[in-house]
């Protein structure tokens, strides 16, 4: 492949992490200045992470197949029509029922584009892929860091309408970049829908998904209700424009601490083998939300440290379970459907209990959610796996 090619498919596939990580990191900052406009509650707030993480976990198993069909290009530029109109859209949404479609869209988009932009990394890159995986890591973890710092900034004159606005426009840069350049073809794994027969006999497999759904369920749980927890809480009697800057300062920390981690991973999976991994990072993260949960008030910083141990856990659970399938491909659409069961029906449930019992009791089940990920992470060993014994 020309040199070319391999250039323009590295700055789709940065634009796509950067941005993903940058959403990831503020869906919970912008809902909260959503919530003051058009009258978000709690539990419409957990229902837009349903809808994102529905869409999401949609794009990634219909995009794997169309991707093969119709190109990469093509598929490229439809994933970010999709994306940028759902942040249009979102933008201009006057009530909760548009905001709520508008925000699957987004999601949708985000996740075809996830897929697609994946599928560059072997095509343009067949010989460093996990160099190019890795910096992706660093990118969408460079997107985590300052799109928080970017919103805290625009919210001191601007609505969080401008924020969607602007990323639409970026998207229709990408859409006149994509059309007008050479590009690489490339094919996604293929999901097999019967080899998730048998991945569901094998107790390993199972094991897997719920410890990735509670995983999931933990993190979009962090990232999304962790700016409305911390506003309802006294911190000393701070004003809510430093409360402000606390929440977007405190989240940039994490996703520091995250890109750090995700970065450090490739060199633990050398040293470590996937279960320490996963053992070790669950325990300590239930520790660090643990502790910092009870001493909020007093040392609120802390919480950026769960950054670290969440990094590692979902990269290393993506491993462990290609490793122990003998059809790659449908193992990611199985880790897939475990990611959005986790991250969609956590939200919700917690802007329900939010809703109910308080920011804090809601946001108390982030606990909940890592003490079960840590139980099932003592049940993973891929030696018991009826896959790999049957090899």
């Amino acid at each position: 492949m020309s040199k070319g090619k391999s250039i323009h498919a590295l700055v789709i596939l940065l634009f796509t992490q950067f941005v993903s990580g940058g959403v990831t990191n503020t869906k919970g900052i912008v809902l909260d200045q959503v919530e003051a406009d058009i009258g978000l509650d709690m539990s419409q707030f957990g229902l837009v992470v349903l809808i994102f993480q529905i869409g999401f976990t949609l794009a990634s198993l219909i995009f794997g197949y169309l991707t093969d069909k119709k190109g990469l290009r093509i598929m490229v530029i439809i994933a970010t029509l999709i994306m940028g109109a759902g942040f249009l859209g979102t933008g201009l949404a006057s009530n909760i029922m548009l905001f709520l479609g508008f925000y699957m869209l987004i999601g949708f988009g985000l996740g075809a584009l996830g897929v697609a932009s994946n599928a560059i990394v072997p095509a343009a890159y067949p010989n460093k892929q996990n160099q190019m995986f890795n910096l992706a890591m660093g990118i969408y973890g460079l997107g985590m860091i300052v799109f928080p710092q970017i919103l805290n900034y625009l919210f001191e004159f601007a609505s969080w309408r401008y924020f969607y606005a602007g990323i639409a426009a970026l998207n229709v840069l990408v859409i006149f970049y994509v059309t007008s350049v050479s590009f690489p073809n490339g094919k996604a794994d293929k999901i097999n829908l019967k080899a998730f027969i048998p991945m569901l006999k094998d107790a390993q497999m199972v094991f897997l998904m719920f410890f990735l759904i509670f995983e999931v369920s933990a993190e979009v749980s962090f990232t999304n209700f962790f700016p409305p927890y911390l506003k309802s809480l006294e911190l000393g009697g701070i004003s809510n424009e430093a409360k402000s800057d606390m929440v977007a300062t405190i989240l940039s920390l994490f996703s520091v601490f995250f890109m750090v981690g995700r970065l450090g991973a490739a060199y633990l999976a050398n040293k470590l083998n996937e279960r320490l991994i996963m053992i070790t990072f669950s325990l300590g993260s239930v520790i660090i939300v643990a502790i910092s949960f009870f001493f909020a008030n007093q040392v609120p910083y802390l919480f950026a440290g769960a950054g670290l141990f969440f990094s590692t856990l979902f990269p290393t659970a993506t491993a462990f379970g290609t490793t122990i399938s003998k059809n790659p491909g449908s193992a990611l659409g199985l880790i897939y459907v475990a990611s959005g069961i986790g991250g969609g029906l956590a939200g919700y449930i917690i802007g329900l209990v939010s809703e109910a019992y308080g920011e804090k009791g809601g946001f108390g089940l982030v606990i909940v959610f890592l003490l079960l990920m840590f139980i099932m992470s003592l049940f993973l060993n891929s030696s018991k796996s009826k896959q790999v014994a049957s090899e």
